[in-house]
């Protein structure tokens, strides 16, 4: 009895031992940084998911707001976390757009972290404001489209600022149709849009969990979605490849939302990360709370959210280079 007792001490032992299992994770809260303040789209996209992934990993996860410089200052913080406990709700300004336009990034977007999984797409939505669209005949992007052709510079759109994705879809329409209408940055995308509300601004592209429900109180006018495919929340509204003829073949213009870690943190805590937020998106409930939101609950494992990345960077470089957009960061 004591041998058996003294090998099943040692089996025991030894397994403790294998890597991975060695130091038990999470031992304490973790942290997911949003890099914008509370109450955005990303933010939410982060409070819908802390919970499930307490749940899952047993430990509190808990949401902090680190705003700043269009994400650089909390995306900066969480790259040079070395706690095992901090992660990134990374964003396609923080990891596609800064790194093209921002002369001073404070960290490397592809050696300073490790991706883990996207979390959500959240489509842009091309809104005019409702009376201004009826005085100019404008019911969808071909009417847009003869105004803006015909009446170059009539049209006045807003963005949430200077490189924003607000903006860069803007930016990608235009070049594309070959247009002209006047850009109009804002600090926010909350600001631009009460303008297009109140009839100060034509149109603009509006993320779509914002503009939804002052689309359903009839304060904006949709004409398309900006996505690749048509959204759940709106699905009788068209894309604007769809509603745009051959100019517009092609266009796609997400915000997306995904999850990182810095990257000094094991791959097998990234793998569990991964796994359980795939089960978490994956579950029918989530999903809706999402779908209910405007958002759309988008996993991939991290090799594909890297390759997202990877992409986005190189599409938006082009945008950049081909409109001219520069900005002060």
């Amino acid at each position: 009895m004591q041998r058996r007792g003294l090998l099943l001490w040692l089996a025991a032992t030894g397994a403790a031992a294998q890597p991975g299992s060695a130091h038990p994770w999470p031992t304490r809260p973790l942290r997911i940084v949003v890099p914008y303040p509370a109450g955005g789209s990303t933010d939410l996209v982060a409070r819908l998911l802390a919970p499930e992934l307490q749940r899952s990993l047993g430990q509190p996860v808990n949401v902090e707001n680190k705003p700043g410089a269009d994400g650089n200052i909390g995306s900066a913080e969480v790259a040079g976390a070395s706690d095992g406990h901090t992660l990134l709700l990374g964003t396609v300004v923080t990891h596609a757009i800064n790194p093209v336009l921002s002369r001073r990034l404070p960290y490397d977007p592809v050696k300073d972290f490790s991706p883990i999984s996207l979390l959500s797409a959240l489509p842009l939505v091309l809104v005019v404001n409702p009376a201004i669209a009826q005085s100019l005949g404008i019911r969808n992007v071909t009417d847009l489209l003869r105004v803006a052709t015909t009446q170059p510079g009539r049209l006045h759109i807003a963005s949430g600022g200077n490189g924003n994705p607000t903006h860069l879809a803007g930016e990608l329409f235009k070049r594309l149709t070959q247009t002209y209408m006047l850009h109009f940055p804002y600090r926010n995308a909350a600001s631009a849009q009460q303008d297009v509300i109140a009839g100060n601004m034509d149109l603009m592209f509006d993320v779509l969990p914002a503009a939804l429900p002052q689309i359903r109180a009839g304060k904006l006018l949709p004409l398309a979605i900006g996505s690749a495919h048509r959204s759940p929340s709106l699905p009788d509204l068209p894309t604007v490849e769809e509603a745009g003829g051959p100019a517009l073949k092609g266009y796609e213009a997400s915000a997306w939302a995904g999850l990182l870690a810095p990257a000094s943190q094991p791959a097998d805590q990234v793998a569990r990360l991964q796994r359980d937020i795939a089960a978490a998106l994956n579950s029918p409930a989530l999903r809706e709370r999402f779908r209910a939101q405007g958002l759309q609950a988008q996993p991939t494992s991290s090799a594909d959210f890297a390759a997202l990345i990877a992409a986005e960077t190189a599409k938006w470089a082009r945008v950049v280079r081909v409109s001219g957009v520069k900005v002060d960061r």
